[in-house]
């Protein structure tokens, strides 16, 4: 017996084409399924296995309809290990000699700051630094300090310093980690956590400023948009909340310079967890840093990827990976400069063989510059916390090269301040932008604004096209990747009617995804009719959930004893003025299986992308989230992979014997109406596209990595539609107003008459 489809779905109401697709199944298959199968039926010249009995039958039906989760995760973390494994390869792989990595280094510096949201780097504007008390106490002088490295982003510090100061000293940049501090529903700021370590500096002849970050600062912003708040948008903004602790930390520096105390030739930067990796971020950036101690801040893209230590993350650990790097190369960036990586071997989230991994990296770059002995791993036992075991190397190493001593540690790192006394605000400034960062720290494309020309349009056409396809879909296949469709039958079932089929096909090595194909089922002993149109569906969840359910009702009836000698069982239409009033386009699917039916040179395909129906990974939200955040370190998204499945869709229809010269229309609902909008950028032979609740910018529909810089949905529209590609587009209410303004700019280039793009 198939399984039972019990998965939430959308009803009829809310996808407008669904009620003509369940009569398609309930009104086709029904005589369909009864209908003996034809074996040999060439597909792409691939053999069509039998289906003679109806336990046959019913297993192939289940196998492509109701998802195998565990065979769907399987092969979900078998691509993760083999695009995790591509990218720790070709990191550095061109790299082979002092030469090389000097001539690379100044490109990868920019990339990085790209990735970072800081190409090109923000304008520098005045700190306006201003301290708001002194605390002298336990052999340091603390000043309770702010500065704003962008105007309204507050930078909340504390600075530590011997208390006589008659020279300028070596300076530690100490960036924060994880820490809350709380008292009476106040944040003190993380830097209150770490107060030891800015007294132990300044107890030691350093300067040390300990800086808040933008989570668990004084101020509390976001780290956590992908991770906790479903802000999948950042992806298309090209935003990490990395980007601005890197900044902060950058103008810390600015600041620091400033001071008289400082020397500014003896900077350090160190920091734990979260500090860690900012410490790398700063380093690897600015070249003020004269040594650096990132503590348990990093870690091989095999272990966040593969192992899931990305779960235990949040986004600031992250640049956006439009490159596609392993961390190792972050590591690379402060070559020839003092570096010790410092972890301990119990860490979970800092796993012992990925830090491992990223020193031997990174040390095959020291060696090429000849400056090994500036590269240190320090291991302790424990597990990931601030230890005094990780004090002490850190100590030692900040010694040997800002103070150049040996001299032994002999005082530990105390805390010795409560923390309210630490508090730099008594109340939040009113122009704060630290909680609101997010949304403008990244410059993106206006949505309102259109181009003002055809000119304008076609200048984009090519420039976009290529921003697209190397900074948003970077992490598709390359060319050199390719494999054949290899397309599949997995059931094929005509009737006098209708043939539904069930293929199965690749799209990228390790990828195997669903096509359900209706068309004419014709007459044997007649020569076949080629397939002339060929309408495409790309399926969302829900959508393949109606598809599923339909065909599961279908069989289960068809499969039942007949009451009587009918070749088949009765079926309902189903009301036409009924379905009106459920929806706003109720037999738009209906009319299709109405020409599929009786148009043998039509047909029509339902495809999910990967992910979806028979593909679908399951898990919580939780889970999903993480499987998301995956391909975000890959450089890819989840939904940018989709587009490339539907492109792959297109491209592996005219594989099917008999569709080789067959024009392809799309129609798709939200999120895969935009990702079908992206994929027909890329798709010339895609003739038409019906695009239903097309959101009307890019923040309201599925993230793609960077998009936002390039293009919006308007003026994308604008790049797919020609009178020879229509576009139609059936927006909700909330974006109808921008839609036809573009349907409006579209008339204006093409004429009053110009029909190549359409809004209902």
């Amino acid at each position: 017996m198939l399984p039972t489809c019990t998965a939430p779905c959308r009803r009829s109401a809310d996808l407008p084409w669904l009620p003509g697709l369940t009569f398609t199944l309930l009104c086709c298959s029904f005589p369909l399924l009864t209908s003996p199968a034809t074996a040999d039926t060439p597909v792409a010249d691939t053999p069509v296995a039998a289906a003679d009995q109806a336990d046959d039958r019913e297993a192939a039906i289940g196998r492509f309809l109701e998802p195998d989760t565990a065979e769907a995760k399987r092969t979900l973390n078998e691509y993760f290990r083999r695009q995790t494994a591509k990218l720790t390869e070709r990191t550095m792989a061109e790299i082979d000699s002092r030469e090389a990595w000097e001539a690379a280094r100044g490109e990868y510096r920019r990339q990085l700051a790209e990735m970072l949201g800081l190409d090109p780097m923000p304008p520098r504007t005045p700190l306006k630094p201003e301290v708001t008390g002194i605390v002298e106490d336990h052999g340091v002088v603390v000043e309770k300090l702010h500065f704003q490295s962008l105007p309204g982003l507050y930078v909340t510090a504390n600075l530590y310093r011997p208390p006589n100061v008659t020279e300028p000293l070596p300076t530690i940049l100490y960036v924060c980690g994880h820490a809350r501090a709380v008292e009476d529903g106040v944040s003190l700021g993380g830097k209150t956590s770490y107060h030891h370590h800015g007294v132990w500096f300044a107890r030691n002849g350093y300067v040390c400023l300990v800086i808040d970050t933008i989570q668990l600062g004084e101020i509390e912003g976001i780290h956590h948009g992908t991770y906790r708040y479903g802000m999948w948008w950042w992806n298309n903004r090209g935003y990490s909340s990395a980007g601005v602790e890197a900044w902060n930390g950058i103008r810390a520096l600015d600041y620091l310079e400033t001071r008289p105390e400082v020397d500014p030739k003896r900077f350090g930067i160190t920091g734990r967890s979260g500090g860690g990796a900012y410490s790398w971020w700063v380093a690897a950036l600015d070249e003020r840093i004269a040594a650096a101690v990132p503590v348990a801040g990093i870690t091989s893209l095999h272990n966040h990827v593969v192992d899931g230590c990305v779960e235990g993350h949040c986004d600031c650990m992250y640049m956006v990976n439009t490159y596609r790097w392993d961390f190792p190369l972050v590591a690379a960036l402060v070559a020839p400069r003092p570096l010790l990586i410092s972890n301990t071997d119990k860490d979970r989230i800092f796993p012992l063989e990925g830090v491992v991994d990223v020193h031997q990296r990174t040390r095959r770059i020291y060696r090429l510059l000849g400056a090994e002995d500036r590269l240190g791993l320090q291991i302790t036992e424990g597990p990931h916390k601030d230890t005094q075991e990780l004090h002490i190397h850190a100590f030692r190493w900040f010694n040997r090269f800002l103070r150049d001593t040996d001299e032994l540690i002999d005082i530990p790192a105390e805390k010795v301040f409560e923390p309210k006394r630490l508090q730099v605000f008594d109340k939040i400034p009113e122009d704060e932008l630290v909680t609101s960062i997010h949304e403008t720290f990244v410059p993106a494309q206006d949505a309102e604004a259109l181009p003002d020309s055809v000119a304008e349009l076609e200048r984009l056409r090519e420039e976009v096209t290529e921003q697209l396809a190397t900074k948003t879909f970077g992490g598709w296949p390359a060319a050199d990747e390719a494999v054949p469709a290899d397309v599949s039958t997995v059931f094929d079932f005509p009737s006098e009617r209708i043939r539904v089929r069930g293929l199965e096909f690749t799209s990228e090595a390790g990828v195997r995804l669903p096509l359900l194909v209706f068309q004419a089922a014709g007459d044997e002993s007649e020569p076949a009719v080629p397939i002339e149109a060929v309408d495409l569906f790309v399926l969302n969840e829900a959508e393949w959930n109606e598809v599923a359910a339909g065909l599961q009702q279908a069989w289960s009836v068809a499969k039942a004893p007949k009451k009587t000698d009918d070749a088949s069982p009765p079926t309902e239409k189903p009301d036409a003025d009924t379905q009106a009033d459920a929806s706003p386009f109720p037999l738009a699917f209906f009319g299709l299986s109405m020409r599929v039916g009786n148009d043998p040179r039509r047909a029509a395909v339902c495809f999910p992308a990967r992910g979806i129906g028979p593909t679908d990974w399951g898990g919580d939200e939780r889970a999903k989230t993480q499987i998301r955040r995956r391909f975000m370190l890959l450089g890819q998204t989840q939904a940018g992979m989709r587009v490339w499945d539907i492109r792959r869709a297109v491209q592996t229809l005219p594989t099917i014997a008999g569709f080789e010269s067959a024009k392809v229309a799309i129609t798709a609902v939200g999120d895969a109406a935009v990702e079908s909008l992206h994929a027909s950028l890329f798709e010339p032979t895609v003739t038409a596209l019906e695009l239903i609740d097309l959101p009307a910018t890019n923040r309201e529909g599925p993230d793609f990595l960077n998009v936002s810089r390039f293009v919006e949905l308007p003026t994308l529209a604008l790049l797919v539609a020609d009178d020879d590609r229509r576009l139609k587009i059936r927006s909700t209410a909330d974006a109808r107003e921008t839609w036809q303004r573009v349907e409006r700019a579209y008339r204006d280039w093409n004429g009053s008459d110009a029909s190549g793009l359409t809004v209902e």
